[in-house]
């Protein structure tokens, strides 16, 4: 079993002991760790601060001089002899082979979540047949020319 069937397994020994739901993952967490259910490993806190450093890597974005603000660090993820790493580099000091990478790796992201969410929306739509259907509009040209124009008037009044 993988680490994420076995974090999914706890989650639904957290549903059939009857706990409160909705709930956080913070508080599942807890459950499972009082429960005995999940005990840290010495990796953890490798693995636990590599991934706290890609989350504030992720966050990290600058403001250009025309006001534009713009995500610094970028990510490409490569799999080598069967390992998947993630090579983090600067946006302005990155070679052009990497970003042309990780934008080409974030655009798949995004059409994957775009398709996922669709699936989900056609599932819940035809397990609730009687209610009005949930629209879901996948062309986002009209929002990105709605946040730049939002965005040049910020920057003109600025």
């Amino acid at each position: 079993m993988t680490y994420t069937e076995q974090m999914q397994k706890i989650w639904t020994a957290y549903e059939n002991a009857g706990m409160s739901l909705p709930a956080t993952s913070r508080a599942v967490a807890a459950w499972a760790i009082s429960q005995g259910l999940w005990k840290p490993h010495p990796e953890d806190i490798l693995t636990k601060c590599a991934d706290d450093l890609s989350v504030a890597l992720r966050a990290e974005y600058r403001t250009d001089a025309f006001g534009r603000r713009y995500r610094s660090k970028h990510a490409v993820r490569l799999v080598s002899a069967g390992i998947q790493q993630t090579f983090w580099a600067d946006i302005d000091k990155a070679p052009r082979s990497h970003m042309q990478i990780a934008f080409a790796q974030r655009r798949k992201q995004i059409v994957g979540d775009c398709h996922q969410l669709k699936t989900d929306v056609d599932y819940y739509n035809n397990v609730h047949p009687n209610e009005k259907p949930i629209q879901l509009v996948l062309d986002f040209t009209a929002d990105v020319m709605e946040i730049e124009a939002l965005d040049a008037r910020n920057t003109v009044a600025a």
